[in-house]
């Protein structure tokens, strides 16, 4: 083995490298088998029907994938780049994977089919066969099938080329053998001899003989331009198949030497072709082995492409990557010749082979879904040679699910359920992916139509929610902040959380790597947030103008978060700059966490302390009800406390709330104090010291005074455990008004 970059690996054209693998693929064992039972049961029109219907959704289907190829330099791995490279990175895996088992099985079914196809030729003069002599002969061809294209893919798909020469004149010996003979007026309406399922089944029984197509796209990675070699080759190979499927049962139904019932006649398979081909089988034979060989070649070449595209994004083991002296992937090669072999031991694939035409076919859906996407995201990247209107790609996806669905139910939902495992697990594992996706452009496309839709709207009280910035110097050290934070505004708000930097000169490629650590670091924990890393000159000039500027349209930020600094100056800082984001309309929640809080899995007591003569009572409501609705906190008692210095007072500010409540759809307990000759820090304290979380009102000291205010909110706060101080500066129906129609 050496180095990839030291490789020569040979490009091919649009001849040998797309249509000439995809054309024989097409032109396949159905062909030979199937043809005349499908003329048999359906007559001409019909069959006729059934090409041009089956053939339309691979040509749909091909277009889609020339559309993709001709927007994007096309790499390695085929359909699984193209996907990849348009839905994203697991949408891709999702469908690579399974792709790439289907082609490393087909190495095993194609190889099977030759086996038996070469027992034709058993002489009857040795006996019976061996019972295992199809799997011994099977397994001779994988091995020499998978030799041959490790060691050069030019040398195999050069011998497809007297297989093609075989197929022409196998079709060539049927067209003369017809006209050789007196002709008949064949069959114009369906009779279902032999399938009495009736038309769809047929249809279903037929479709398999125009797959394949896909086989060129598949060396993708070894083509000299892919951009133009896979529209031309592709399309190509699909009318050339669409046509030889129209003349061909024409052929078959015009013919005397066959009555219609011996056409019908699932069991002589070849022999349709034998009684009629002039030599009879001796063109007709090398070209049906002829067929199942390239069959087995396009597996062979394909499969191990696709587990190098794989490895190369991260989805497979390195070493997978390797490639030979010769360019091929070797190493691929090999362990798909491994898995091939394996699976001989299965002995019958007959039903196997129904699930893997069935995730073949999710791989044409997920094609034109990703075609259909990309148009109608509409980016400006996206300038395909080949044009296809969105609603045709998506005429070739459900036309690909329908046929799913007549091949095989359970395999339909087999396939869906496998792939959406894969996917589902493929996004857990949080991957990297270094190219953008029509996906992303297609969520921007959702974003915009819905801030364009809220534009033109009014938000009342209703439609309040938290639209958060958080200021953090490094989030692992903030985490519980963030996780407070994104609790407060659980599943209901926004929540962004901003670095400051005192760095102009910062590079953006150096920015956006401390962005995505800010994220990876989120993750890990489960958090979802918006990151940003913004460079400032003064950290509370900066602070007040991310914060005056920061959001778009109606969900402009509206709720500033702070954690409390332990060093007296940053106090002082920070109540400076929180009176003047009061001044531009801004939530404030001061949060502090003493050395007493806990991180428990579930949190009991949530207390909410309202001072009455401002309306910040409103918004501690609000956020108190929305944190109970986070998994960690939905068993907390919230309670509602207050200080009065009378005993009126007192009945009057509890009736008055708890009659509010079942309006306001809070369950919560009422608590109201009588002040009488204690501090209110000491019956704050007496009264909250077990609560998991308080929340407190903010107010504004006035200038000057930041310093005695801020010894006040340590004060208060220093044994409690997590202590939010809230400001509601919103405009009067931002938020609802609760506690304050008491007074």
């Amino acid at each position: 083995m050496s180095k990839n970059k030291t490789v020569q690996q040979h490009k091919f054209g649009t001849f040998l490298g797309v249509y000439l693998p995809s054309l024989l693929t097409i032109l396949g064992l159905i062909m030979y088998l199937r043809f005349g039972w499908v003329v048999g049961n359906m007559g001409v029109p019909m069959t006729i029907l059934i090409v041009i219907m089956a053939s339309s959704i691979t040509f749909i289907t091909g277009l889609s994938a020339s559309a993709i190829a001709t927007n994007i330099k096309v790499g390695i791995g085929g359909e699984y780049y193209l996907v990849s490279r348009s839905l994203g990175l697991e949408p891709g895996g999702a469908i690579g994977i399974p792709l790439y088992l289907c082609r490393t099985l087909s190495i095993t079914f194609y190889s099977f089919g030759l086996a038996e196809a070469l027992l034709m030729f058993w002489p009857q003069s040795w006996g019976a066969p061996p019972a295992h002599i199809v799997q011994i002969v099977a397994v001779v061809v994988i091995v020499l099938v998978t030799l041959l294209s490790g060691k050069s893919a030019k040398l195999v798909l050069k011998a497809q080329i007297p297989i093609l020469i075989f197929v022409i004149l196998s079709i060539l010996a049927l067209a003369i053998g017809v006209f050789s003979h007196p002709l008949r007026a064949p069959e114009w309406t369906p009779t279902y001899r032999t399938a009495p399922q009736g038309f769809w089944y047929v249809f279903a029984v037929f479709f398999p003989a125009v797959t394949g197509f896909t086989a060129g796209i598949g060396m993708s990675g070894d083509l000299k331009n892919p951009g133009e070699s896979i529209p031309k080759g592709t399309l190509g190979a699909v009318v050339t198949g669409a046509v030889l499927y129209m003349i061909i049962p024409v052929l078959l139904s015009i013919t005397v030497l066959l009555s219609f019932d011996q056409l019908a006649d699932p069991d002589l398979g070849v022999g349709t072709w034998t009684k009629v081909a002039f030599l009879g089988g001796i063109l007709v034979y090398p070209a049906v082995l002829g067929a199942i060989l390239s069959s087995a070649f396009g597996s062979v070449l394909a499969g191990p492409r696709v587990l190098q595209a794989l490895a190369l994004d991260g989805l497979a083991p390195k070493f997978l990557t390797r490639l030979s002296k010769a360019g091929q992937p070797a190493v691929a090669t090999w362990v798909s010749g491994a898995i091939a072999l394996a699976a001989v031991m299965l002995g019958n694939l007959n039903t196997i082979a129904q699930y893997v035409s069935v995730l073949f076919l999710t791989l044409y859906v997920a094609i034109n879904l990703s075609a259909a996407i990309e148009q109608l995201v509409k980016e400006p990247s996206y300038r395909p040679k080949v044009k296809v209107p969105w609603y045709v790609s998506m005429i070739g996806a459900f036309g690909a699910i329908w046929v799913m669905y007549l091949i095989n139910p359970y395999a339909c939902i087999f396939a869906l359920v496998l792939e959406s495992a894969i996917f589902i697990y493929l996004k857990s594992k949080s991957l990297e992916q270094q190219w953008g996706d029509a996906t992303s452009g297609l969520w921007i496309n959702v974003a915009r139509y819905a801030l364009l839709q809220l534009n033109k709207k009014k938000l009342l009280s209703r439609n309040w929610r938290p639209f958060m910035l958080l200021f953090v110097s490094d989030v692992k050290e903030r985490f519980q902040l963030v996780k407070l934070a994104a609790a407060l505004g659980q599943n209901r708000g926004v929540l962004t959380v901003s670095k400051l930097i005192f760095d102009f000169g910062i590079s953006s490629e150096k920015r956006e790597e401390m962005q995505m650590q800010m994220l990876k670091e989120l993750h890990e924990k489960n958090l979802e947030a918006f990151c940003e890393v913004n460079p400032v000159k003064d950290l509370n000039e900066g602070m007040l103008t991310i914060s005056a500027s920061h959001g778009l349209g109606v969900m402009k930020t509206n709720t500033i978060v702070f954690g409390w600094s332990e060093e007296k100056e940053n106090q002082v800082s920070q109540l400076k700059v929180i009176r003047d984001l009061s001044k531009i309309n801004k939530n404030i929640l001061l949060v502090r966490f003493n050395k007493n809080y806990s991180s428990k899995k579930k949190y009991k007591q949530i207390d909410l302390w309202w001072g009455g003569r401002e309306k910040n009572g409103d918004l501690m409501l609000l956020l108190a009800y929305l944190l109970k609705l986070n998994k960690h906190w939905n068993k907390a008692a919230i309670t509602i406390r207050s200080a009065v210095n009378t005993l009126e007072e007192k009945q009057k500010l509890e009736t008055g709330i708890i009659k509010l409540l079942p309006d306001a759809k809070v369950d919560a307990k009422v608590d109201i104090s009588l002040i009488e000759d204690k501090d209110f820090t000491d019956l704050l304290v007496e009264k909250s010291k077990k609560a998991d979380l308080v929340f407190l009102g903010l107010g504004n000291p006035a200038e000057g005074h930041e310093p005695d205010y801020a010894d006040k909110i340590s004060k208060m706060s220093e044994k409690l455990k997590i202590t939010v101080f809230v400001q509601n500066n919103s405009m009067a129906d931002s938020v609802p008004i609760l506690l304050r129609e008491v007074v």
